[in-house]
């Protein structure tokens, strides 16, 4: 694995990091030095998503753990003046932001299709598009201020993309497509201000709800075939790393990129030693 650049002195926002890839971004960053600020809803002290255990608090102390500074700020990304509040904490603790993680997601209750749109009982607009499509907006709204203040930034999107393929649900292909191209319309016009904007597509990954789900865990995961191309938040995390740590990450903006093709050109692992290769629906 190659030794990527550090972070120390950088600061960052993981939204949506209590868990899953907010979680594995978060802590890669803190390895790599970065002062981490975790958001989410779930928290010691109030209620979890999905009554999950995982909380914003513990990801943040993991993220001190490898050598960063976590710093958890409960938010909850539908409210505007909570997004607002937690952009504001930064500039006034760090006066600075140097990466911008949009990661913030409303809609695992929908792991797997689900069957045709015009059948749904319901329409999940409000988790997969105010909690995920508009509440990366929101966030990259309040910290592209402080980008444009020190003349450079990165903000990842993380999204889904397989060359156009259909994801096989309605809803999260929708939904996902939007970031995509929120991730290339943000590039196009904060290219003039040195301030990259990408999408960042992980695998199939082993997250604590995938694995809950499969009734694995992550020390007996090989014994369940259908987990043999999973992959850790980790290796979505050290992606974001690479990126962050490129000095010439501007030749990317407007890219939708996967943890996979960044892994192979950065020569980068996953936490077990393994490259696994970009997902591929079949």
């Amino acid at each position: 694995m190659v030794e990527l650049r550090s972070l120390a002195g950088k600061v960052a926002v993981v939204t949506g990091a209590s868990r899953g890839a907010g979680r594995g971004i978060a802590m890669e960053l803190g390895a790599a030095g970065a002062t981490v600020y975790v958001t989410g809803r779930s928290t010691r002290s109030g209620p979890r998503t999905l009554d999950r255990p995982e909380t914003v608090e513990e990801t943040a102390e993991l993220v001190s753990a490898l050598g960063g500074q976590g710093i958890p700020v409960r938010v909850d990304h539908t409210v505007d003046a909570e997004v607002e509040a937690l952009f504001r904490r930064v500039a006034d603790e760090q006066g600075r932001l140097d990466i911008l993680v949009n990661n913030i997601w409303g809609g695992h209750d929908r792991l797997w299709p689900q069957g045709s749109f015009w059948e749904s009982p319901e329409i999940p607009w409000d988790t997969m598009f105010v909690a995920g499509v508009r509440a990366h907006i929101v966030a990259s709204k309040h910290a592209i201020p402080l980008m444009l203040r020190q003349g450079s930034g990165l903000i990842v999107t993380t999204t889904f993309s397989d060359q156009g393929k259909y994801t096989g649900d309605f809803w999260y292909d929708l939904a996902k497509n939007a970031l995509n191209r929120l991730a290339f319309a943000m590039a196009q016009e904060l290219k003039p201000h040195s301030v990259a904007s990408v999408g960042v597509s992980p695998g199939f990954m082993r997250t604590e709800i995938v694995l809950a789900t499969e009734g694995a865990t992550e020390e007996t995961w090989r014994e369940f075939p259908g987990l043999a191309r999973t992959e850790t938040p980790r290796y979505v995390g050290r992606a974001v790393v690479a990126l962050a740590t490129d000095p010439n990450v501007m030749a990317r903006t407007g890219q939708i990129l996967t943890a996979g093709e960044l892994a192979r050109e950065y020569r980068f692992t996953d936490v077990d030693g393994r490259y696994i290769p970009p997902f591929r629906l079949d």
